[in-house]
């Protein structure tokens, strides 16, 4: 995040969108392990509304994803209907604040309050995991019901890789010989694993949120979805791309404080177990299936590699870079086994 008068670029966003209603007061509520800054707005004679600050990526990019997020919101089907934090509209149209600087620019997005239920457990239970597959298929075919009435993306995981490709090439991303071999190495498996399975032509695109963090959203005592809140990472892609970050949530070891991004998860019987459940709801197919490793070298490369110094902040980018070289590329051979899943799932 660039020095900026964050309080002040709020300010502004609020004045341009509403100047009716006199702000009260900003409070800092940003959990701190990305670069955006979460506010939340409290006013004089109206209810409060939580600002997002950012400046990672690129401003067109923001604005279309919250675009399709929020026609999103307003046209999944029941119990999701109220499941997304919905934006803020102006004169029917998404408003987006763009504040620029010299050579720096951030942008505001407004957020009405949603209501939060229960937060999923640091370690969750077996009964509680096979809710959980089952309420993801659930939820994903709702969004497969709607994915043709959303707006268009122009970003793809394939274009996605290509970008990346193109930075390390003209050594826009800093990283040593042997890491820069490593990092072309794997894009190139990605695309080359991609055409295989011809992903562009077969594979549905439906909107996917990629961050399934279990702070990120709420589910009813019952184990159904209730809120969310955090779109970082959405997209339109494959479904499958939202399941490594499950394999995380339910994993043995649970959620934790200082975290990493070890391909192990996938492996572990508990996400067996999820997936059989997701599988009996929405059944998945063999190439999906064995894009699932290919969705975890995606996240590596996109979010780890090429986006991970501006995303994160820089304590954490740091950590998950060096482990990405050491540990994550390496353990895609050593200790994934497709094959495992495929059994499980009969396929």
């Amino acid at each position: 995040m660039q020095h900026f008068d964050f309080i002040q670029i709020i300010k502004r966003a609020w004045h341009e969108f509403d100047s009716r209603h006199e702000i009260r007061g900003v409070y800092d509520v940003s959990a701190y392990v990305s670069t955006n800054q979460v506010y939340k707005i409290s006013f004089y004679k109206r209810e409060p509304v939580f600002a997002k600050l950012s400046d990672y990526g690129r401003f067109e990019d923001f604005r279309e994803d919250h675009i399709i997020i929020n026609n999103l919101a307003n046209n999944l089907e029941a119990p999701y209907q109220m499941f997304l934090a919905q934006s803020l509209v102006k004169k029917n149209e998404l408003f987006i604040y763009l504040f620029h600087q010299e050579n720096s620019s951030a942008w505001v997005v407004f957020y009405n309050p949603i209501q939060f239920k229960t937060k999923l457990p640091a370690r969750l239970d077996e009964k509680l995991i096979r809710k959980l597959g089952r309420e993801l298929a659930r939820f994903h075919k709702a969004c497969t019901n709607v994915s043709n009435q959303l707006p268009n993306a122009s970003k793809t995981v394939i274009t996605d890789i290509h970008n990346l490709v193109k930075s390390v090439n003209k050594d826009e991303i800093k990283m040593c010989d042997n890491h820069k071999s490593m990092v072309l190495k794997h894009a190139d498996l990605f695309l080359n694993n991609a055409y295989k399975a011809n992903y562009t032509e077969d594979f549905e695109t439906i909107p996917v949120f990629i961050d399934w963090n279990i702070g990120n959203f709420s589910v009813t005592p019952e184990g159904r979805f209730y809120s969310r809140w955090d779109y970082d990472w959405f997209r339109m892609s494959s479904r499958v791309m939202d399941f490594y970050f499950f394999s995380r949530v339910v994993s043995d070891v649970g959620d934790r404080t200082v975290f990493s991004y070890l391909v192990d998860t996938l492996m572990e019987d508990r996400f067996i177990m999820f997936l059989k459940e997701y599988h009996r709801i929405f059944p998945l197919t063999e190439p999906e299936v064995h894009f699932i490793i290919e969705a975890y070298r995606f996240f590596i490369l996109n979010y780890v590699i090429k986006d991970g110094p501006y995303f994160f902040r820089q304590t954490y980018s740091n950590k998950l870079i060096k482990e990405a070289y050491d540990t994550y590329f390496p353990a895609i051979d050593a200790n994934y086994n497709v094959e495992k899943i495929l059994k499980a799932l009969k396929i």
